[in-house]
């Protein structure tokens, strides 16, 4: 690891989430990330976008532009087609050429279970990074995707989810944020995080800590993906919204939020959008930049929570 005494590091989930920041000159910086993880969907080309864009979301949430790719791989060999590799990989090469970088190797072991994601490096001014450190109070929190992912991911292996709503969940995973994240940068926004596992309270958590500020959110204005609260209301249940809600319960207020906004606020999101910091100047600009995107909060002083939904 690298360590935190040198001065061209830029490391810590007080300031980025899940990548790392080394330094080359005042006006260029490489960032660095890796992610993969398992399946989540059934279709193998799929899954390699999928998993594509999840990992290059760290770099644009960043307010970089992803450079390379290299591919990391775990492959169950005599229990799956070697064809099913073959399109992940084809999946996840034409999501990296999409982004504007180049996929230029990877490692494949043996596994028992089928892996796939991506170490990216890419390039950023280091004088115009995207963090979690610089919300300001009266900023606008503003969302970019709709949540819901992991509700309707644990439908669709139970085998409880319509083929229109698995076909929206799987378009909104398989989407980029470099539209959001160019958008960001040309306003001056400063601060971001993209949303993923720790769901959207909890990446927003980061930006509240770091910020020393507190994020109020309003859960009827929280945008899902098509019947996300109504399949939690119908008891699908992840077991990562219940280590996130334990993980938040003592830094968050969330007495006043109904039971399914609260849940939605906790889902874990694979490939999730930005949730952004932004001035009420560049408010109305920056949601008519990037379609899809929404208010759902505000920042404000530091209170006794470091989070209020409501």
């Amino acid at each position: 690891m690298p360590s935190h005494a040198d001065p061209r590091v830029l490391v810590g989930r007080e300031t980025f989430d899940d990548a790392g920041v080394f330094v080359l000159r005042e006006d260029l910086a490489l960032v660095q990330t890796v992610d993969f993880f398992a399946p989540i969907v059934d279709d193998p080309y799929d899954f390699g976008q999928i998993a594509a864009a999840n990992a290059l979301s760290d770099v644009f949430a960043m307010g970089g532009e992803p450079l390379t790719a290299l591919a990391i791989v775990g492959f169950p060999v005599g229990k799956l087609p070697m064809s099913v590799l073959t399109d992940i990989l084809r999946g996840g090469q034409d999501k990296v050429r999409e982004a504007g970088a180049t996929l230029v190797g990877g490692h494949s072991i043996i596994d028992e279970e089928l892996k796939f994601g991506l170490s990216v490096t890419g390039q950023a001014d280091p004088r115009k990074l995207l963090t979690n450190a610089t919300a300001q109070v009266g900023d606008v929190l503003v969302l970019t995707k709709p949540l819901g992912t992991g509700l309707l991911a644990t439908a669709a292996k139970q085998g409880s989810l319509d083929d229109e709503s698995r076909e929206a969940l799987h378009v909104s995973m398989r989407a980029l944020n470099a539209t959001a994240s160019r958008a960001a940068l040309a306003m001056d926004v400063r601060c971001a995080t993209d949303v993923t596992g720790f769901g959207l309270l909890g990446h927003a958590s980061h930006i509240a800590r770091a910020s020393a500020v507190t994020l109020r959110i309003t859960g009827s204005t929280l945008p899902e993906l098509p019947r996300a609260r109504a399949l939690w209301r119908a008891m699908t249940r992840t077991g990562g919204a219940e280590r996130n809600e334990s993980y938040l319960a003592p830094i968050a207020d969330w007495s006043a939020a109904a039971a399914a906004d609260l849940a939605l606020a906790l889902d874990p999101q694979t490939s999730g959008g930005l949730l952004l910091a932004v001035p009420p100047r560049r408010v109305a600009e920056y949601l008519a930049s990037v379609t899809g995107s929404l208010v759902v909060g505000v920042v404000e002083p530091q209170g006794a929570a470091m989070l209020v939904l409501e």
